[in-house]
């Protein structure tokens, strides 16, 4: 997942200008749910990038006083 989702919003974006010329529509919706999925990785991994940047930030827990 290193693109984040950016080939799977490509590869829908032709889907669904493909199925638009050739009247497809089962096409231009798998598209329109290929690009739906790219947009949702992108996300994810924003949100994973901020979870590792705010455990990193968080200061260590109460060290053992024994």
């Amino acid at each position: 997942m290193a693109d984040k989702g950016g080939m799977d919003k490509a590869k829908g974006k032709a889907k669904e200008v493909a199925g638009k010329v050739t009247g497809d529509r089962k096409q231009e919706f798998e598209g329109k749910a290929d690009q739906a999925r790219g947009e949702a990785k992108k996300v994810r991994g924003k949100a994973e990038e901020r979870a590792r940047k705010a455990r990193g930030s968080m200061p260590e827990g109460p060290k053992d006083p024994m």
